[in-house]
């Protein structure tokens, strides 16, 4: 059976069935059968949505007993990630600080469900059959990635496979942000997560930070992490705006470290319900 496409993340408040064939979170395998009832085709809805919006866990239609497919993904990663994942700069060439970018629910959220006024929509086949996922752009984008774009080398990375995050790339970055584009087989996957190694990146980690809303993708350097919130539709949303003021100062540091590493406040002040966004400031790079 198919990989799951899109790699989301779901609203806390948000609850569904499990879907028949796919591995709950305690690892036993679901078997309760499709009905054909409204509330049926439902279910189905769901499961077709979860197919392709897995949340950072592993393939959620892989079956229990499969240790050794798990394997032999970890195995095709680590062949893909015997070279690096970005290519190598050429002589001359400025060296700009690499800020990886993700996708789902940090510049935009999608969803299979018709939604009022999307900004985009986009066609998907799955199993041979098109389905339409509704893609809507997270406030100022636009403006975040222009900004982004004349500053830094910027690498969308997501975790979505690139059959749906390519065709949403070519119609969000009308600006040509993105010197690169890696996806899921880029990532690697560690204890049900995928991870994106930016040691694998081939570029300096005093010179690169991940824009991220899940931890999980982060969890092999923290410290050159930027969280932020997910976001699903809050039209009032101005966390992408908010940071532009920190990473033009960020731009001038020396080392990125000396700033995300060490700078406990701006961690606290982005997981803290009050504050969706981190201090503008930069503190001194130590001498």
């Amino acid at each position: 059976m198919a990989q799951s496409i899109i790699t989301q993340v779901t609203r806390e408040t948000d609850s569904y069935t499990p879907c028949p064939g796919t591995v709950n979170d305690k690892g036993s395998i679901n078997t309760t059968p499709i009905d054909t009832s409204v509330k049926g085709e439902r279910m189905r809805s769901h499961c077709i949505c979860h197919w392709l919006f897995s949340c950072f866990r592993g393939d959620e239609t892989t079956p229990v007993n499969s240790l050794d497919a798990e394997d032999q993904h970890n195995s095709e990663v680590e062949t893909h990630h015997s070279e690096y994942l970005l290519r190598p700069l050429k002589a001359g060439e400025p060296q700009r600080k690499c800020i990886v970018i993700d996708l789902d629910e940090t510049l935009v959220h999608s969803s299979f469900r018709p939604v009022p006024s999307p900004d985009f929509v986009v066609t998907v086949e799955i199993d041979n059959i098109q389905h339409q996922v509704y893609v809507q752009k997270r406030p100022h984008v636009d403006e975040f990635l222009k900004r982004m774009g004349e500053m830094f080398e910027c690498v969308l990375f997501t975790a979505s496979l690139s059959k749906y995050a390519d065709p949403v790339a070519d119609l969000l970055d009308k600006w040509n942000t993105f010197d690169a584009r890696l996806f899921r087989e880029s990532c690697v996957f560690h204890k049900g997560n995928y991870v994106k190694d930016l040691s694998k990146l081939g570029r300096d980690l005093t010179q690169c930070v991940i824009i991220d809303n899940s931890p999980q993708s982060y969890i092999f350097h923290p410290d050159n992490a930027v969280p932020v919130t997910s976001w699903f539709d809050d039209p009032n949303d101005t966390e992408l705006l908010d940071l532009l003021p920190f990473f033009e100062g960020l731009e001038k540091v020396e080392n990125v470290l000396t700033v995300l590493g060490q700078n406990n406040s701006f961690h606290s002040s982005i997981s803290s319900p009050t504050q969706s966004s981190p201090s503008n400031s930069i503190p001194s790079s130590p001498n």
